[in-house]
């Protein structure tokens, strides 16, 4: 159902049915919608809905009982009464159980929701319908475009599958409101860490354009170009205050370079936007690589890279000027990381990065030479790990998804020499992949063999058939300081 406050009216969306309400009934309608799956107290929706009059609960239950019937026998049982409590919205989406709205926007409104059935939490992005002010026949540009960006998203139902972009699970044409399901990712935006006062530290920015640099260069291998990267599309996971990780989202303007289907063209964040999205020329990975540039910038600098109220000014500013250096406007940047970013920035594409393996490798160059103060001198940041095990022999079959899986889930340890791994005669529940170090396998007081980076060691007794076989057959111990994956 859909409710629409200029006209009062409610819309069902399984039959397009249009039913009209008393301003009162209506208004208690937008709040329950408003706080779905909350229980919402008689005293509240006096407040709201009567502010400032003295009515009876007569005037509350005759208001329920209109929406009911507004609501048809289909959905009527959504609008639960709790005795002594209040009145709760049970709201569902399609299959999906609506638990609270997430947020608004101009033309789609998001949902948190359950899904049952999969046993998860998700997000439901639904298209508002178009506004009744349209001819009849006509679509009004805006709906029109909101149209063509979920046609754009639809297309990409479990085509995306990367550790650091959001998954859309599902599309559904439901009459005048459409919706997209996609993974719910529990966090905020890097919008937050924009603002002089909020910013990240440098190795956590850092963290973060590796990541997004990974996920970027995953779509562009799709055919794939964003186009509307900023602050506000990347998701952060939090850890405390630390970004435990992001994941990229919102791909309404993505252009497709291996479809026929309409799409719009001159999309995107003004701020963030490329110098030939500007133009209207062709595009390619590049210029999203402007786009996270400019967002790195302004986590660093607590600016974005041009910025000018008249929007005149600000095209002029990124076709024609120059960002301001970073090591001037923010403590702790080195030379090397302000002309990463500024080489990002670049007018001519041909200037920028050649491809997106090489912007990440720069990104995490940057960790590896010390070039970035570290927050946690202990810390192994997953680019360094994500770069370690692409370096070994072992993992050179592994694509980038499943090299993620393996930085995400293995355990990874710190031995120092001397160590026993295994003794000769134990049972063995674990092998380990060398990351670092060297290992010997010793028996009876005899060298057999010495292991170094990129081997594996003790996964002929983990993998033996046979428990009884499942023994250690020789000492195993550290030579020199030693990173395992197990």
């Amino acid at each position: 159902m859909i409710a629409n406050s200029t006209n009062g009216s409610l819309v069902m969306a399984a039959d397009g049915r249009r039913t009209v309400l008393r301003p009162k009934t209506l208004a208690l309608l937008l709040l329950l919608l408003d706080r779905a799956g909350e229980v919402v107290s008689r005293e509240t929706i006096l407040d709201v809905v009567w502010p400032g009059l003295v009515v009876t609960d007569d005037s509350i239950t005759q208001c329920v009982v209109e929406l009911r019937k507004a609501l048809g026998p289909a959905d009527a049982g959504m609008l639960h009464t709790l005795p002594r409590r209040g009145y709760q919205l049970q709201a569902g989406i399609g299959k999906y159980r609506v638990l609270s709205k997430l947020g608004d926007g101009a033309t789609s409104e998001v949902f948190l929701a359950r899904d049952d059935f999969a046993d998860r939490d998700v997000a439901i992005k639904r298209l508002r319908p178009a506004p009744e002010s349209a001819g009849e026949g006509q679509v009004p540009e805006v709906s029109r475009h909101a149209g063509l960006f979920f046609a754009a998203e639809a297309a990409l139902v479990g085509r995306l599958r990367h550790p650091n972009v959001v998954e859309i699970l599902d599309a559904v044409e439901d009459g005048p409101a459409p919706y997209l399901v996609m993974e719910y990712v529990p966090g905020v935006t890097l919008r937050r860490f924009c603002r002089p006062d909020a910013l990240l530290p440098l190795d956590q920015i850092v963290e973060i354009g590796f990541k997004c640099a990974m996920a970027l260069g995953y779509c562009w291998r799709q055919g794939l170009i964003h186009r509307d990267i900023k602050p506000a599309n990347v998701l952060a996971l939090m850890d405390g205050p630390r970004v435990a990780d992001v994941k990229i989202t919102d791909f309404g303007s993505v252009l497709d370079l291996g479809t026929d289907r309409t799409q719009v063209l001159g999309v995107g964040s003004l701020a963030y936007m490329s110098p030939e999205q500007l133009d209207g020329a062709d595009l390619d990975a590049r210029a999203d690589m402007y786009s996270l540039s400019a967002v790195l910038y302004h986590l660093i600098a607590g600016r974005p890279p041009f910025d000018a109220q008249q929007q005149t000014a600000l095209i002029r500013q990124i076709q024609q000027g120059h960002a301001s250096p970073l090591t001037g406007l923010r403590a702790g940047v080195s030379p090397a990381l302000d002309a990463l970013v500024r080489k990002g920035l670049a007018r001519q594409r041909d200037q920028r990065f050649k491809d997106w393996d090489e912007y990440a490798q720069q990104l995490s160059s940057l960790v590896a030479r010390g070039e970035i103060p570290r927050a946690t001198e202990a810390e192994v940041l997953d680019s360094e790990r994500f770069t370690l095990l692409r370096s070994l022999e072992f993992f050179n079959d592994f694509g980038d998804v499943a090299l993620w899986e393996v930085v995400r889930r293995a355990r990874w340890e710190r031995h120092a020499p001397g160590h026993a791994l295994y003794s000769k005669g134990g049972r063995n529940n674990t092998f380990h992949i060398i990351a670092e170090g060297v290992v010997e396998v010793w028996r009876d007081g005899r060298k057999i063999v010495t292991l170094a980076a990129g081997t594996s060691v003790g996964e002929m007794a983990y993998l033996a058939p046979d428990p009884e076989l499942a023994v250690n057959s020789a000492d195993v111990t550290v030579a020199s300081s030693a990173s395992l994956i197990s």
